[in-house]
């Protein structure tokens, strides 16, 4: 067992063989039992078919062949809070605690995902470091932190502090800081124990114990602990494994570096604005392009991925174009280009409009293709995150990680709702190779962040 300030007197006085123990300074402190003991009442498992069950006071998790990952979940969901726990590991699995983390229908039916604090006793050493489960992959990885990658216990039992409070998270590892992370994705979700999935060649029944759960969820500012190391920001940054992956950063979260005016040679003077990592298309009363108008990408992409976080207010219309061409409409209104519409569906009258019923959605293809009606929304006020692919003249829109249409450029389907559209008088239309991507000045406040591109095939 660890001895250390954070266990109870009556744990001292055990090992004092029922000698008196002074209160600690933690006495006071309102902890909870986040695990009983006894049994696994309050958890639910989700995933895979590893087998949890309780001995000797903890929770044991067991690997299986031929399941996903498994995830021992609280029914409770959890925002801010600071939480502390033991663990032991055998050295040969790889395992982790899941926080802020959900499971929706929606997201690769109902895969877990959220924020995951890594078990990793093997040579690498990264327990205690922070990955993204199921979304982004690594987002503090601790090959820069050499104490905390010591710090880990191959033989014993390891101890985790974990603050998430706001935006920030913090990790311990036996006392040691490991890893301190600024990011907003997620706010509110479940805390969960994983058991990682195994190859053939591993041995199954290999175990992972966990104890001595306990969570503070008041008064957190009163028992946070101050964290030694520089934080790792993800605001307008490429993660980990963004970099490894070949994802560009679209806009650098400060300057009009590589955008321009869709009718102008440099960025507009007037309607739009760049503030603490947000790039905001101003209000100017619902005109089209307006005020300072449309902006897009000074290079033009092919093949692609691409993130963009937006927020709407209340009754607001914008837009996403790709493969957009500045030398149509030399007119008044917007640049021509595919477009996945931005847009409050219950205030603004757009959401009745179009070629087809709801092809003025929230992410729909404008005017062309609906949207799934039962897409996941942020509500007014919170981020949401669109995701574009294109490649092979194939095309998916994703709203909050759910896929929510997919289309064929150039295909006889496609080409006619273009013929049933307003898009007709555009010769080709949508099929160019190369285009430029355009944030949307439609008159009304919205905003963007974390504008991100991978470029595919090239």
């Amino acid at each position: 067992m660890i001895t250390n300030r954070y266990f109870s007197c009556a744990a001292a006085a055990l090992l004092l063989l029922g000698l008196a123990c002074a209160p600690g300074p933690e006495t006071d402190t309102p902890w909870q039992p986040l695990f009983n003991g006894t049994d696994l009442n309050g958890w639910e498992q989700l995933g895979g078919e590893a087998r949890y069950a309780v001995e000797d006071g903890a929770i044991v998790g067991r690997t299986v062949h031929q399941t996903p990952n498994s995830f021992l979940a609280t029914q409770a969901r959890y925002g801010d809070f600071i939480l502390e726990l033991e663990y032991r590991v055998d050295t040969t699995m790889n395992s982790g605690i899941q926080i802020r983390s959900n499971s929706f229908p929606y997201y690769q039916n109902g895969r877990v995902h959220g924020y995951q604090v890594e078990i990793d006793p093997s040579a690498r050493a990264w327990s205690a470091g922070i990955y993204d489960e199921g979304r982004r992959g690594w987002l503090v990885p601790l090959d820069g932190n050499p104490e905390a990658q010591q710090a880990f216990r191959r033989d014993g039992w390891n101890h985790y502090r974990i603050e998430a409070i706001g935006d920030t998270l913090k990790t311990w590892i036996n006392q040691v800081p490991a890893a301190h992370l600024i990011d907003d994705k997620t706010g509110e979700g479940f805390i969960a124990l994983q058991v990682h999935s195994i190859g053939k060649d591993q041995q199954a029944g290999t175990e992972i114990r966990w104890r001595n759960l306990r969570i503070l969820t008041d008064s957190l500012q009163q028992y946070t602990q101050d964290m030694p190391l520089e934080p790792i920001t993800t605001l307008n940054r490429l993660t980990a494994a963004e970099q490894d992956g070949g994802w560009q950063l679209l806009w650098d979260g400060a300057t009009a570096k590589g955008w321009r005016g869709a009718r102008l040679d440099s960025f507009p003077a007037t309607g739009w604005n760049m503030e603490n990592g947000i790039l905001t298309v101003l209000a100017s009363g619902g005109a089209e392009a307006a005020a300072g108008g449309d902006i897009v990408t000074e290079e033009t992409f092919g093949d692609f991925e691409m993130h963009v976080d937006f927020r709407i207010t209340e009754g607001a219309n914008s837009g996403i174009k790709y493969y957009v061409d500045t030398e149509l409409n030399q007119g008044e209104g917007s640049a021509i280009g595919l477009e996945y519409q931005i847009l409050d569906d219950a205030r603004h009258p757009d959401a009745k409009l179009g070629n087809h019923e709801g092809s003025r959605t929230l992410a729909s293809l404008y005017d062309l293709i609906a949207a799934a009606p039962d897409k996941p929304v942020a509500p007014i006020g919170q981020w949401n995150t669109a995701y574009i692919r294109s490649e092979n003249g194939h095309v998916e829109h994703w709203l909050n990680g759910a896929r929510v249409l997919e289309y064929q450029r150039g295909s006889e389907a496609y080409r006619q709702l273009v013929a049933e559209s307003k898009y007709k008088v555009w010769p080709a239309f949508g099929e160019a190779p190369r285009g430029h991507i355009l944030l949307q000045d439609h008159g009304d406040r919205v905003q963007f962040r974390n504008i991100k591109i991978k470029p595919l095939n090239e």
